[in-house]
């Protein structure tokens, strides 16, 4: 063979090698990139997710397309029934792709905690989900309170995932952990200047948190001068606890309450007899004196739900506090009216608490809400099916039993009080689409809200627009629902929100007098 064709021979040989480790390098590439994109799938931190907080920088995940953070502290409870601290500073970067410490869970309707070895005090942490961050961008931010009372639930709810809603709506979404039951709301005033705050250190938490946000909104894509606060059941007593407190004001822009009022809880909060009282059953049952109050920073977690659990029930019963849902009476956790940081119900006399005079209220209730889970249903006779069709015209009537007026009776009230006020706009809703066996039950608005129902994309675009646009103006709107008018006494403006929305006025009152005759608005 000749020099020439060696040669020849040998470029070859170098092109074939040159090509085979091109071909590994793109591939080897290729398996990176998947790699990579699979890591974010997982919810792994990544180092794209970097934000610089006010107390260090955090590591988040890419999910779906959202950037997404669990788990980040926002305050510090470094001891049972006193607020909370600001959160230690850390160098270097946190990883906070794990969900956070959640509240120990208390007593509801009676029945005690099922696992006593669950949760902690020190639970001050918040999850966020963002489309960008580092953009400059001013995307409203929009503050979910968690559900359960005043008692159990917690914002780590897969219900609650913003996954959908950030990257659908273009929002910033937070859902929020704090303490809870007696660890949240358990009325020391009178055991030392230490324990001054304790009756609604719970509340003292959400400040805590929306301080944390406003701080931070900015890092994460959002904008600090538009927050919503927002929440449903529990989490809508919880919005409407800061709505009366003049420490959350300033902090927030306007607010949303899903079915969040009832007449012992939301429309009104424990006076401050009641919880002293409360407080001194409770440390009876621990055999506690008051000279030897710190103690109870040592009681076990049983022990102490279980003495609440009793003491509870006790003071509703010396009180006669009427059960929420069902018969008899009960006393469920919840803020106290301390003439400080609740200085009155929300609603006061013939006008609603002063420190939210200039907040705008998104505010409703489903048609059904316990009818599912509780059994409250009514007698029904052919005058109030007739006034249940011309109420709801396009509900079937064999569900007129199920009418709610637990909820919307007392959430009525509240838009009237609103109103009256002359404050800042209300908007008024009733929530009606039957979704699978429960109805329009309690909490079967929730998937909507944050896209994660499965069963109606038309119903979720109009329900999470809605919300969204109210949290980005002012104003709920969506394309092809009809102007949603503002609640006034006068008018009674209600959106009935169903696949096809549409706005009534007064539409229901015949309906509840009938079934709740004398109901003092």
């Amino acid at each position: 063979m000749s020099r020439v064709k060696k040669e020849n021979s040998s470029k070859r040989i170098l092109k074939i090698i040159g090509k085979m480790l091109l071909i590994l390098s793109l591939a080897t590439a290729a398996a990176a990139l998947f790699l990579w994109m699979t890591v974010e799938r997982k919810g792994i931190a990544v180092d794209t997710a970097i934000v610089n907080t006010t107390y260090g920088s955090v590591r988040g995940s890419i999910d779906d397309g959202v950037y997404t953070y669990h788990g980040i502290e926002y305050a510090k409870a470094r001891e049972r029934f006193v607020p909370a601290d600001k959160p230690d500073t850390w160098s270097g970067v946190k990883d906070t792709v794990e969900y956070g410490e959640i509240s120990p869970q208390g007593a509801i309707f009676g029945r005690e905690p099922r696992d006593y070895s669950e949760g902690d005090n020190n639970c001050l942490n918040l999850n966020l989900w963002t489309p960008a961050i580092g953009d400059g961008g001013k995307r409203p931010v929009m503050v979910w309170f968690h559900g359960g009372g005043f008692s159990i639930g917690s914002g780590n709810d897969e219900d609650y995932d913003g996954t959908n809603l950030a990257r659908d709506e273009d929002v910033v979404v937070i859902t929020v952990n704090h303490r809870l039951n007696v660890y949240g709301f358990l009325d020391l005033s009178d055991y030392g200047d230490k324990y001054k705050y304790s009756a609604n250190v719970g509340m003292y938490d959400l400040v805590n948190a929306l301080e944390w946000v406003k701080s931070n909104a900015a890092s994460f894509g959002g904008d600090p001068e538009n927050i919503t606060i927002f929440g449903q059941s529990g989490g809508g007593g919880k919005v409407l606890a800061l709505m009366t407190s003049y420490y959350a004001k300033g902090l927030y822009n306007k607010a949303i309450v899903e079915s969040g009022a009832s007449d012992v809880q939301g429309a009104v909060f424990t006076e401050e007899e009641v919880s002293k009282y409360l407080t001194e059953r409770i440390l009876e049952e621990l055999n506690i004196k008051k000279s030897d109050i710190e103690d109870i920073q040592k009681v076990s977690n049983a022990d102490l739900q279980k003495a609440s659990t009793k003491a509870l029930e006790d003071t509703a019963n010396k009180y006669k506090i009427p059960v929420e849902v069902g018969n008899g009476y009960a006393l469920e956790w919840q803020p106290v009216v301390d003439g400080d940081f609740i200085p009155s119900n929300p609603v006061v006399g013939d006008t609603f608490a002063a420190a939210s005079m200039d907040i705008p209220l998104l505010i409703g209730s489903n048609l059904e809400e316990w009818a599912e889970y509780a059994g409250q249903t009514h007698d029904v006779n052919s005058k109030i099916e007739s006034a249940f069709e011309k109420a709801y015209i396009n509900e079937d009537v064999d569900i007129a039993e199920n009418t709610d007026i637990i909820v919307r009776q007392p959430t009525l009230k509240i838009m009237k009080h609103k109103a009256a006020q002359g404050g800042a706009i209300v908007y008024g809703y009733v929530f009606t689409y039957q979704s699978g066996i429960a109805g329009a039950s309690h909490n079967s608005e929730i998937p909507y809200v944050f896209r994660n129902a499965s069963d109606n994309d038309k119903l979720t675009d109009i329900m999470s627009g809605l919300w969204t646009s109210f949290a980005r103006t002012g104003v709920p709107s969506y394309k092809g629902v009809e102007k949603w008018a503002p609640y006034t006494v006068k008018t009674g403006a209600t959106m009935i929100l169903d696949e096809k929305p549409y706005l009534t006025y007064k539409h229901d009152e015949k309906l509840l007098d009938l079934i709740n005759p004398g109901y003092k608005y």
